[in-house]
C-alpha cells in the first residue's frame, strides 16, 4: 500500500475520491499547480483527474516536481477521438468504477511501470554517453594517427595507456585531445 498519493483534480471533481483513499495511507488533494508543488515532495504517486488533453500539460510538470509514478484517472465520459490526443503516456490508468482492490492493483502496476521506465531512461542515458565517448575516441585516434604517424591500433593503445596513467576515463582524455587540437589548428 502506498503511503501518500496526491490526487490532482483539474476540472470536474471525481467521485472516486473515497475509493482512492482506501488505496493509500494518506490521500492529498490539489487543484492547481501551486498546491501541487507544495505537496509533491511528500508523495509516492500522482493521480491526475482531468480531460485527456490536459494530461499532456500536467505530465511534464509533475515529472519535474517529483520522481513518482503518474496515473490518469479517466473521466466517466471519454470522447471517441481522445486516443489521438495522447502526447505522453501515463504509468497507469484508473477508472472511477474500479473497486479499491482494483485501484490498488492498478497503482501497484503503475509504480512498476514507473520503475521500469526509470531503468530504461538510465540505460538509454548510459548508452548515449558511451556513443558520445566513442565519437571523441575516434576523433582522438585520427588526431594521433595524423600527428604521430601511427596506426589506429597504436593510437588506441596510446589513448588507453595515457588514460590509465592519468587515472581518467578514455573518453574524457580523448575529448581533451580533440579540443586542444581544434584550438591549436582551428
Amino acid at each position: 500500500m502506498l503511503k501518500a498519493v496526491l490526487l490532482l483534480q483539474d476540472g470536474a471533481a471525481t467521485d472516486a475520491v473515497h475509493t482512492l483513499s482506501q488505496c493509500c495511507r494518506s490521500l492529498l488533494t490539489a487543484q492547481n499547480e501551486e498546491d501541487t508543488r507544495s505537496l509533491a515532495a511528500s508523495i509516492e504517486a500522482f493521480v491526475v483527474s482531468c480531460p485527456i488533453d490536459r494530461f499532456s500539460y500536467w505530465h511534464p510538470l509533475l515529472h519535474a516536481m517529483s520522481p513518482a509514478p503518474i496515473a490518469w484517472l479517466c473521466p466517466a465520459q471519454v470522447q471517441a477521438s481522445a486516443s489521438s490526443s495522447w502526447r505522453v503516456a501515463p504509468d497507469g490508468i484508473l477508472f472511477g468504477s474500479m473497486t479499491a482492490a482494483e485501484m490498488k492493483l492498478a497503482l501497484s502496476l503503475a509504480s512498476e511501470m514507473f520503475r521500469q521506465r526509470q531503468r530504461w531512461d538510465s540505460e538509454r542515458d548510459q548508452l548515449l554517453q558511451r556513443i558520445e565517448e566513442r565519437k571523441w575516441i575516434e576523433q582522438a585516434k585520427a588526431v594521433l594517427r595524423e600527428n604521430k604517424g601511427i596506426t589506429e591500433a597504436q593510437a588506441y593503445d596510446l589513448l588507453r595507456k595515457q588514460a590509465m596513467n592519468e587515472r581518467r576515463r578514455i573518453g574524457e582524455l580523448a575529448m581533451s585531445i580533440v579540443k586542444v587540437y581544434q584550438l591549436i589548428n582551428g
